[in-house]
C-alpha cells in the first residue's frame, strides 16, 4: 500500500512532464514498438492479409536459409553494403563536419547546405540515372567514348558486374544526412577553453586535439550518428529499386529491404506477410547487434 501511495504521489507530481511526453510516446509506440512486436508474431505464421494468420512455427526461417536462394543473395549484398558504406559514411560525415566547422561562418552555412542537400532531394536518383545511362548520351558513356577509352556504350545499370559498385557510390553520396548535421551541432558545443587547457598539457597538433578533446566531448553525437549510419547502411532499398528496377538483373543489387518489398508490399502479387516479417526480423536483429557492438566501441573513445 505504501509503495502504491508513493507511486501515485510521484505520478501527480510529474503529471505535467508525462503529459508533455505523451504525444511522442504514443507515436513511438504506435509506429515503432507495435510494428516490431507484430513482425515477430507474424514471422511465425502464414499470413496473406486476406485470411487469419496460421501458426507455422519456424517454417519461414527454415525456408529462408535452406530454400530461398534469392534471400541468400540479398543477405550477402546487404552485409557487403553495410560493411563498406556504414563505416565509410560515418567517417565521411564526421570528417566533412569537422572540416566545415573550421571555415568562416557564412561559408560554413553554405557548405553545410551543399553537403546536406542530396539526402533530402526528391530527384537525387535522376542525376545518377543520367550519369549512368546506358546509351551513348549518358554522361559517363559520352565522356569515355569521346576519350576513346571504350568503343561502345556500357550498360551500367543492367550489367550485374557494376551494380554493387554503383550502389555503394550513390549511397555514400546520399549518406551526409542527419548524422552530418548532428556532428556539426556537436562540434559547435565543444568548450573552447578545453583546447587551451590541452595545449598547456602538451597537445601539439590538431589530430591530438581531435582525439583527446573533441571526440570525448561528442560521445552522444557519435553514438547517435553511429545508430543512424548503421540503420541507413542496412536499410538500403529505395536506391536499388530506383536505379536498377525491381528485381535488378540477376538480383545483383537485391537487398534484404527489396526482398521484404518483393514479398510483403501491397503492390506485390505475393502478399506473403509472414515470410516478409521473418526477413524483417532478421534484418532488425542484424541492425540491433551491429548497433550494440559499435556503441561499445565508441564508449571507449577517450576513456
Amino acid at each position: 500500500m505504501k509503495n502504491n501511495k508513493n507511486f501515485t504521489k510521484r505520478l501527480k507530481k510529474s503529471a505535467v512532464s508525462y503529459c508533455l511526453m505523451a504525444p511522442y510516446l504514443i507515436i513511438f509506440i504506435t509506429f515503432t514498438v507495435l510494428p516490431v512486436i507484430l513482425s515477430f508474431y507474424f514471422s511465425f505464421t502464414n499470413y496473406d492479409m486476406l485470411q487469419a494468420p496460421k501458426f507455422i512455427g519456424l517454417d519461414n526461417y527454415v525456408n529462408l536459409f535452406l530454400s530461398d536462394e534469392v534471400f541468400l543473395i540479398a543477405l550477402k549484398n546487404t552485409l557487403i553494403l553495410a560493411v563498406i558504406t556504414g563505416p565509410l559514411s560515418y567517417i565521411m560525415a564526421f570528417l566533412f563536419a569537422w572540416l566545415i566547422n573550421e571555415l568562416p561562418r557564412k561559408i560554413r552555412s553554405f557548405m553545410t547546405l551543399i553537403f546536406y542537400a542530396p539526402s533530402i532531394s526528391g530527384n537525387a536518383f535522376l542525376i545518377w540515372q543520367l550519369l549512368f545511362s546506358s546509351d551513348r548520351y549518358g554522361y559517363i558513356n559520352s565522356f569515355l567514348l569521346s576519350m576513346k577509352i571504350i568503343n561502345e556504350p556500357i550498360y551500367w545499370l543492367s550489367n550485374p558486374k557494376y551494380s554493387l559498385i554503383i550502389l555503394i557510390i550513390v549511397q555514400l553520396w546520399l549518406s551526409l544526412g542527419v548524422s552530418f548535421l548532428s556532428f556539426r551541432a556537436g562540434l559547435q558545443t565543444v568548450d573552447r577553453t578545453l583546447y587551451e587547457a590541452a595545449a598547456i598539457d602538451g597537445i601539439k597538433n590538431r589530430w591530438q586535439e581531435l582525439w583527446y578533446v573533441t571526440l570525448p566531448q561528442m560521445k552522444s553525437q557519435l553514438l547517435f550518428g553511429a545508430v543512424m549510419q548503421i540503420t541507413n547502411s542496412f536499410g538500403i532499398g529505395m536506391v536499388s529499386i530506383s536505379l536498377f528496377g525491381m528485381p535488378s538483373t540477376e538480383y545483383a543489387a537485391h537487398t534484404l529491404v527489396t526482398h521484404i518489398v518483393d514479398f510483403g508490399s501491397t503492390n506485390s502479387t505475393r502478399l506473403e506477410m509472414g515470410y516478409a516479417s521473418a526477413i524483417a526480423v532478421i534484418l532488425f536483429l542484424m541492425m540491433l547487434i551491429s548497433n550494440l557492438i559499435i556503441q561499445k566501441i565508441i564508449r571507449k573513445v577517450g576513456s
